[in-house]
């Protein structure tokens, strides 16, 4: 019988994450997921042993390469080895250019850019040492693809994850690791919640209408639900994925085309 495979998610306590972790333990796979909000990471982790699911998890924060490390550690330590890692946490920020703070820039690049690089660092010196190759899956934006007014220091940070993903797969092709990311767009889940709440602050919208008013432009006519970015990254992590690596694809109803 072949081993059980293992998945390691970031900020997978909730929203997007732990929509993934739900469809790759259906998969087939062993979990680890890393938050840090603790009570979260708890209750999501408790869920899933309730349904014998194989999982184990980790409090840190992405911005600390040590604590991406000690999640890769966390991994192998209870399920030997890490074959999918997804650097999924991330946050966003709701404001004009103009009023832009350097703590709160600082901050959003340090989850969104730095997170994300040292969750690929840590992944890689990994799945090397277990010479099995491995499939590194990040967290983009159609907000990297496209910036969006409002929105301009999240944006930035996506189009920083798609450069490292094409690098990184560039880098780690030859170790048999693949590197790609998924750009969901409009999912009812709490950043989108925040999202809205801040345009509300700004533009004077009353709560609710900046999420509809985005909602408005996606072709397929709904917004869309954890589970759709869930069953692209299924894909993503799966063996039907082997020969695709360096790319950021949309997956997002139909609302950024190119």
């Amino acid at each position: 019988m072949s081993k059980q495979k293992t998945a390691v998610i970031t900020g997978g306590g909730q929203g997007i994450g732990k929509g993934l972790a739900k469809r790759l333990a259906k998969d087939g796979f062993a979990l680890v997921l890393s938050d840090m909000n603790e009570e979260v990471l708890n209750a999501t982790v408790q869920e899933f042993k309730d349904q014998n699911i194989n999982i184990a998890s980790y409090v840190g924060d992405v911005s600390k390469p040590e604590d991406q490390k000690a999640l890769v550690q966390t991994a192998v330590e209870h399920f030997g080895s890490v074959d999918v890692f997804i650097n999924n946490a991330g946050i966003e920020q709701v404001a004009p250019i103009d009023n832009i703070e350097p703590e709160a820039l600082e901050l959003l690049f340090q989850i969104n850019v730095f997170g994300t690089v040292y969750g690929i660092q840590a992944a890689a010196e990994q799945m090397k040492k277990q010479e099995t190759g491995g499939k590194i899956i990040n967290a983009c934006s159609i907000a990297g693809h496209q910036a969006m007014s409002m929105l301009a220091g999240y944006s930035a940070t996506k189009f920083a994850v798609r450069a490292f993903t094409q690098a990184a797969a560039q880098e780690y092709a030859k170790d048999k690791i693949t590197v790609n990311a998924y750009c969901p767009g409009i999912v009812g889940t709490g950043m989108w919640d925040r999202i809205d709440a801040g345009m509300v602050d700004y533009m004077g919208l009353e709560k609710g209408e900046a999420f509809k008013k985005f909602a408005e432009d996606i072709a397929l006519g709904r917004t869309q639900e954890p589970e759709d970015v869930a069953n692209f990254v299924s894909y993503l992590a799966s063996s039907d994925s082997d020969y695709m690596t360096g790319q950021s694809i949309m997956i997002d109803g139909g609302i950024v085309f190119n």
